[in-house]
């Protein structure tokens, strides 16, 4: 497997068949973890297409399989990266860390797509509620 990513709160590698493997760890993983997957079920019930799909959910080892939503984008004009993140608060997910470095380039059907859910607010949770980690993890 190829490491992508290896930081205090996750490790990321994609394997040979081209799927993304995050293993949580750190300061509050299990939160960060779960509202992971919360967060990308929601997004797939929903019908949003620009996120990773969830394959597979560990919940002992704090891991999740996804699909692979291309290569990481090195550059992109302020204006159309507020547009890829708008598009999805249609879906009732507003992304709570909209860098860069957390848009990709899907190369087969080029589209521009999200990743890294953790910290996301689930504007309404089918109850009216909104769900954040934030107040939680800021304490």
């Amino acid at each position: 497997m190829q490491e992508i990513k290896d930081t205090a709160r996750a490790t990321v590698r994609i394997g040979y068949d081209g799927r993304v493997h995050k293993t949580f760890r750190g300061r509050f993983a299990r939160e960060r973890f779960d509202h992971e997957v919360r967060v990308l079920r929601l997004l797939e019930t929903r019908g949003c297409d620009f996120v990773p799909k969830l394959l597979e959910v560990d919940t002992e080892t704090l891991r999740i399989v996804t699909t692979n939503c291309g290569r990481r984008v090195d550059q992109l004009g302020p204006d159309r990266q507020k547009e890829i993140f708008a598009e999805l608060e249609k879906y009732g997910v507003r992304h709570e860390d909209r860098e860069l470095r957390n848009i990709t380039y899907r190369v087969t059907d080029g589209r521009f797509c999200i990743i890294d859910f953790e910290f996301a607010t689930i504007l309404d949770d089918g109850t009216g509620q909104s769900v954040s980690l934030k107040p939680t993890i800021n304490q």
